[in-house]
């Protein structure tokens, strides 16, 4: 039985949004990705295998090395759920805006 992940499990953790960060830069192999970080190897790459079972990662073997890239349009699907709250933090913003202009105004 294979474990199903949550994409939101998996961009919980600080040190796996750092790895995705690496990855929109550039494909990578995990000795490199894993040279960005002072956890051991095979730390780093069960955090790979969390976001591969996320489908947040792909991978694909070039010769003997293995290389990670980010998955555009998994990172799609989270930006367009996090958009909703976007607008409503967007939204609350301008209407605090809105009031210390008027309580600015509103000073003798």
């Amino acid at each position: 039985m294979k474990l199903r992940r949550d994409p939101f499990q998996a961009i919980a953790d600080p040190t796996r949004r750092a790895i995705l960060l690496l990855l929109a830069a550039q494909t990578m192999t995990a000795g490199a990705i894993a040279e960005n970080f002072e956890a051991a190897r095979p730390t780093i790459s069960k955090h790979l295998q969390v976001l591969q079972e996320c489908e947040l990662i792909d991978s694909n073997q070039k010769g003997r090395e293995v290389l990670y890239e980010i998955k555009v349009d998994k990172m799609k699907e989270i930006d367009q759920w996090l958009e909703q709250f976007r607008k409503i933090w967007e939204s609350r913003f301008n209407q605090l805006d809105n009031l210390i202009a008027k309580l600015n105004h509103k000073k003798p």
